[in-house]
This record gives structure tokens, sequence and C-alpha cells, in this order.
């Protein structure tokens, strides 16, 4: 081939030494044969990591990373912006992450995400998260730039030293001023696989929130975490009859995520359900203990389309 397209990194992880390429990237990538990868390797778009092409009959080896050129397995559109740093140092990095922008992007399809940004800006450091958030959360997210870093700071969360504020727009008029919420959380038992629920066998949980101002029929929230469990602040306001504006998995029926998932509904009637076009979730400030022995504390902005809804709720559910 003339020219190759941008081409995605893909590690080849442990367990599988011995088994030819075109067998491994057909169980790697399930939704594409072995023949299909047969002629993308012909054709040389899978290749090592010195970027020579391989054979279909190659054998694979653990901790080998492949580059793959394939388009829709790769991206095929240059990378977005990246995203405003707000703190930088020598190890660690705070990023306003945005949304709809992917923390680490998983599955067959390529998806530009917050940890291929970070190492093509920073190719010399060994990138890493120390904590997620969801593709439609935006704020305050925390990486770091070695591995000792890495291990610091997510002992620190482990150990609950890590703080964490959010905000959020509510559906609902809540009426009481504050409140603890602490529901146990575990993963509910239907068809959604990643949908977790408050059942009394449910890890402990507790988010506090406070509010902030009530309009129209939104609410503005301050939520402080202490415990970090999967989707706890959608579920815990869920829960409590207050869903974010925007969720298509919380506060609505399971339909809802369901149809859009499988094709049965549209993007437009989701958005109609749920009132936004994302949900209005918003990390708005990390306190955490510096790897060098500081108390650093991050903050970003409540993002512009989570200020423009809640001054003019007209504007919702497209925001066109």
């Amino acid at each position: 081939m003339d020219a190759l397209p941008p081409y995605r990194e893909v590690p080849i992880g442990p367990g599988v030494d011995g088994m030819r390429l075109d067998r491994w990237l057909s169980l790697r990538f399930a939704d594409r044969s072995r023949t299909f990868f047969a002629r993308a390797l012909r054709e040389g778009m899978i290749r090592d990591g010195r970027d020579v092409p391989l054979a279909a009959s190659w054998r694979v080896r653990g901790g080998e990373v492949l580059r793959v050129y394939v388009p829709g397995i790769a991206p095929t559109s240059g990378p977005p912006p990246f995203p405003t740093i707000l703190y930088e140092d020598d190890r660690v990095v705070a990023i306003d992450k945005p949304p709809g922008l992917l923390a680490h992007p998983s599955g067959t399809a390529f998806a530009w995400g917050v940890i291929s940004l970070a190492k093509a800006r920073w190719p010399d450091a060994r990138v890493d998260l120390v904590h997620r958030l969801d593709k439609d959360t935006s704020g305050v997210m925390l990486l770091t730039l070695d591995l000792e870093a890495n291990r610091h700071l997510k002992e620190a969360v482990v150990a609950g030293a890590v703080h964490k504020e959010y905000e959020a727009l509510v559906r609902g008029m809540v009426p009481w001023p504050e409140r603890r919420l602490e529901g146990p959380i575990g993963p509910e038992d239907g068809e959604i696989r990643i949908k977790m629920a408050v059942r009394p066998d449910g890890l402990p949980a507790r988010t506090d929130a406070t509010v902030l101002g009530r309009r129209a029929t939104l609410s503005h929230l301050h939520l402080v975490l202490h415990t970090g469990r999967t989707h706890q602040i959608r579920l815990h306001l869920a829960d409590a009859g207050f869903p974010v504006l925007g969720d298509r998995l919380y506060g609505v029926p399971h339909e809802v995520f369901l149809d859009l998932r499988e094709g049965r509904a549209t993007l437009r009637d989701t958005i109609a359900i749920v009132g936004a076009p994302r949900q209005a979730l918003h990390s708005r400030r990390v306190t955490f203990p510096h790897p060098d022995g500081r108390t650093l504390t991050v903050e970003a902005p409540f993002a512009a389309d989570l200020v423009r809804w809640w001054e003019r709720p007209e504007v919702l559910p497209y925001d066109e």
C-alpha cells in the first residue's frame, strides 16, 4: 500500500504465546473474522512495534505491541484537541476532561481517549490514569507520568485520601437542603450488564449531597464522594428520586438504554426522554496527596454546557 493511515497500538497479553497472529486477532476483535485479518495482513496493515509487516503465521508473544492500521480498528481521523491542563509537573497532571471523551477506550472499534492523547503528548513518560470518569462526565481527572507516582496515588484512592467533589444538575425540585445518601451498591440483576443497583448485599457507599439552587424543574447539587463505587453518584441520586439530568441508564425505564443500544430508538428520541444531550455531572474539585508530600487541590470550572442549561433551561432537551 502507498500511504498508511494512522495506527492503533494493540498490546498482546499473557497466556497466548505461540498462537498464530491471524487467530489471535480474530479472538481479540471478535466482530471480525480470521479471513478478514488474513487479508489485512497480506496488505501490510498489521505490523510489529518497529513497523515491520507481519504474516498471518507469525507467532504471538505476550508483551509485544502491534501496530494495527485497519480503518475502524485504527483511527480514521486526527485526534481531538488535548483537554485543558489544570495542573502539571514532571510527575502528575490534572486535566479538565470534556464530555464525550472516553478515559480509556475498550472494545473493537477505535475511539480517541484521554490515555491515547496523553501518551502522544508525553511520549517519553510512563503515562497512566489515576482514576476514570464516565464518557459523558466532565471535569477534573488525574494522570501520572511515572509508575511510582501512579502507585502512590492509586494507594491514596484506596485509602480514602483522595477527596472528590462533584456538581450535578438533577431532574426535580429537591426538597431538602442537604442529605447523606448511603445505599449499598452492587450489580443489578438484569440484562444490562454495566448497570448497578442499591441492594442490601451491596458494598457500603456514601455520597453527601447539598442543594446549591433550584430552578424550573431542575436542582443544582454539590456532591462529596466518601466511597468510589461504580456509578455511585448517578445511582444514589436516582434512588433518592432525583436522577442526573441526561442520564440514560438511571432514573428512566431500562428500555430507554436498551432501545438505543439495539437501534430501536434514535439518539434524539432518547435525549427527549432523559432531558439533555449528556448526563449533567461534573468533577468539580479533587484534593490529593502529591508523591512529593504536598497536598494539592485542583478545580475545574462548571462545564459551559451545564452552566447554559442551568441559566437557560428552555434550550433543553436538545440545546441546538
